[in-house]
């Protein structure tokens, strides 16, 4: 394989790791927890290291994945750097890195970027992490609101300035509203939490968010930005006023979140409801039988269901140099989607467990990973 170029990805937790074997079985659901017969089992042993680049959304879940990998297995060392989804994809093409954390999948001339690297077949995109993105805000002896998309784009466009603007009184009859200055926070780094946001405001409220869904934040709006899911929450809950968009897990409580309209109803922040949307997604077109990359309708008035979600993808290579990379890569990915890792990743981070069906999915987009010929 070819050598990994670590430079300032090597500051990162080295956890001990091995190899689990599993099975994912099926059913209809899109979204759900997968069955209990779904579980992790002891497999031949692995050595080697594994080095993933990537989202820091899914922060407390690959904190439990490592740590889970690690109880049960001897001999193998994960490290993850979580620099961004962009940098990850970046990394994933580049070969300095084995695996990508992602909360957007490859865009099509990344994917054909990935091929000098990963071979013919280039990378693919698993799934990993179900989870709503909070609207989160500060705003003192308020910690729930009820947004509309357009409301929500207006305020992350500074054309809302002022909580108690009267398009927010009108969503939240008998809330104090304060008379308390808007202070939108966005991400700095390219991010797949930003291309979700963005994407749902783009398809939600497009009269307002004229912008196309992107990892970085548009260069012409003002406001505050911080570096990772940890800088944007820092920075909010340390500024009175001040709002973002934000991995739930993150939030903690810290914050108010918003509940946001869908169809004629406001729907609280939950993974339950990040699921049922999840549920209203697609397959992407264009794609190999192994990609399970999901297209998300930011649209849905599906009851329930909380369309700011995102789904984070692990992106690994269809192929490596070494059969001992396949093995090492192969062994965590199966950890990461068994009954055990989503639960796991459940407990710390509030995300919702893949579903059976989506779960056999990935497990088959494992299975295929292969050595180069």
């Amino acid at each position: 394989m070819k050598a990994l170029r670590f430079g300032r990805h090597a500051a990162i937790a080295v956890i001990a790791a091995g190899a689990l074997a599993l099975t994912a079985c099926g059913s209809d659901n899109a979204t759900g927890t997968t069955p209990a017969g779904n579980q992790a089992s002891s497999g031949p042993k692995v050595t080697g290291t594994l080095t993933g680049i990537g989202a820091s959304s899914t922060g407390a879940a690959m904190d439990a994945w490592k740590a889970g990998f690690a109880s049960a297995n001897q001999g193998a060392t994960v490290q993850y750097s979580p620099d961004g989804s962009g940098a990850g994809r970046k990394a994933i093409i580049d070969g300095s890195a084995q695996f990508a954390g992602s909360d957007a999948y490859l865009k099509d001339e990344e994917l054909e970027s990935s091929k000098a690297i990963c071979g013919p077949d280039g990378a693919i995109n698993i799934p990993v992490y179900i989870s709503p993105i909070a609207v989160a805000f500060n705003i003192p002896n308020v910690t729930e609101l009820k947004l509309d998309a357009t409301t929500v784009a207006k305020i992350f466009r500074g054309q809302i300035t002022n909580w108690n603007d009267p398009a927010i009184a009108a969503l939240n009859e008998g809330v104090s509203l304060p008379d308390l200055k808007v202070t939108p926070v966005n991400r700095s780094d390219d991010s797949g939490t930003t291309t979700n946001f963005t994407d749902y405001l783009a398809s939600a409220a497009p009269e307002v968010w004229t912008d196309k869904s992107s990892g970085v934040w548009p260069a012409s709006l003002q406001g505050e930005n911080a570096k990772g899911t940890s800088g944007v929450v820092k920075t909010v809950t340390d500024t009175p006023g001040a709002v973002t968009y934000a991995d739930d897990s993150a939030v903690g409580g810290k914050l108010g979140t918003a509940s946001i309209k869908v169809g004629e109803e406001f729907v609280k922040i939950s993974a339950d409801a990040a699921a049922k949307a999840v549920e209203a997604g697609k397959p992407v077109d264009g794609r190999s039988a192994t990609d399970v990359s999901i297209k998300l309708d930011r649209k849905t008035t599906a009851a329930g269901a909380y369309p700011v979600v995102l789904v984070s993808y692990h992106v690994v290579c269809s192929a490596y140099d070494k059969q001992e990379t396949v093995d090492l890569v192969k062994a965590f990915e199966n950890y990461v989607v068994s009954d055990v890792g989503q639960q796991a990743a459940a407990d710390s981070a509030k995300s919702a467990p893949l579903s059976s069906s989506l779960a056999e999915k990935a497990q088959k987009a494992i299975d295929s990973i292969k050595v180069k010929s």
